[in-house]
């Protein structure tokens, strides 16, 4: 039995169940107990607990069955923060490798004719990795979730179709599916299969037609410079805004203002423009504010702390020195 790290296991001589946290060598591991001690166990003396999540295909949710036989599967999870759905604040999505392979990921939605990528990376045999924590409104907003995953184990393995599914998930098909408990989440969770039919053999054979050597002999370079076309570049440059909060640029006349009436012009215009990027669906917005004494900078800072569905960062020192601030709006 070769035993990863991260695999949870059962102790065959007494109760309990750990985490294996290191491998010592061949026949001895470091078992992570739920205090958070770390015990050194032989290889032998442990059982690995094989959890998974299976489809249930009245309701095309997810269940548990302990009986299931133990195969690979990929999973698209969304755990309520509460069983009780009168009580449920956020939701939070993960994907679930449930497999023996490693994955690289994607993880996208759809953002009217486009998709924005939210999250991408690695993930490990027999984990899970957080996409994002949200609230019942993203689902409204967002109702296409786009998932892709190249496999692939650190060795010898069988090759693998990738996974490249779009699921439509909104307020309602959550609302109409059933929730199933899994030891991997504290809540019942909403599941959706992304893979399951993991392949024992994979023959391909590739053979170029007369009319794909042309083409391949009309290519004269390969440039690495991604283009883009035209009107999409119009469409990303429509997602984007600069705003200048320098005084003389809002108010034409600034004989008899105090600085804290001045201070606070340029703070109106600042939530003004912010509310409207919300609005307007704009995700970059960048504020320059100039560096001056730093008060107006600090209270732009303390407004966005305090805004939710946002990051933000100073703005590019070559276009703008230290005088701006970006803010993406997720």
């Amino acid at each position: 039995m070769k035993l990863r790290i991260g695999d949870r296991v059962r102790f065959l001589n007494e109760t309990g169940e750990g985490k294996v946290s290191r491998i010592k060598d061949k026949n001895t591991v470091f078992v992570e107990m739920p205090d958070g001690f770390e015990i050194p166990y032989l290889v032998k003396q442990l059982v690995p607990i094989h959890t998974e999540l299976i489809i249930d295909r009245d309701t095309e949710n997810i269940e548990l069955s302990p009986e299931a036989h133990l195969t690979d599967a990929v999973y698209f999870v969304i755990e309520p923060d509460h069983e009780l759905s009168s009580l449920i604040s956020d939701y939070r999505i993960y994907l679930f490798n449930a497999s023996s392979f490693s994955m690289l990921y994607s993880y996208s939605i759809k953002d009217g004719e486009y998709f924005q990528t939210l999250k991408h990376g690695e993930v490990g045999p027999y984990q899970k990795v957080l996409f994002k924590q949200v609230k019942m409104q993203f689902f409204k907003e967002h109702s296409y979730h786009k998932v892709d995953c190249l496999l692939y184990k650190n060795g010898f393995f069988k090759a693998q179709l990738p996974i490249a599914e779009i699921m439509f998930v909104s307020p309602a098909t959550l609302n109409e599916s059933k929730t199933i408990r899994h030891e991997e989440f504290e809540f019942p969770v909403y599941g959706f299969l992304l893979k399951e039919e993991f392949l024992n053999t994979r023959e391909v054979e590739y053979t170029l037609s007369t009319e794909d050597v042309q083409r391949i002999k009309s290519i004269k370079e390969f440039k690495s410079k991604e283009t883009v076309s035209r009107s999409k570049k119009e469409y990303l440059k429509s997602l984007e805004k600069e705003v200048d909060l320098h005084i003389e640029e809002l108010t034409k006349n600034t004989n008899g203002l105090s600085n804290y009436e001045m201070l606070n012009i340029q703070l109106e215009k600042f939530e003004k423009e912010l509310d409207e990027a919300f609005a307007k669906n704009i995700k970059k917005i960048v504020f320059i504010h100039g560096v001056g004494n730093g008060r107006l900078k600090q209270e732009i800072l303390a407004v966005l702390k305090a805004t939710k569905g946002i990051t933000y960062h100073d703005a590019s020192y070559k276009d703008y020195g230290f005088g701006a601030t970006q803010v993406n709006i997720l």
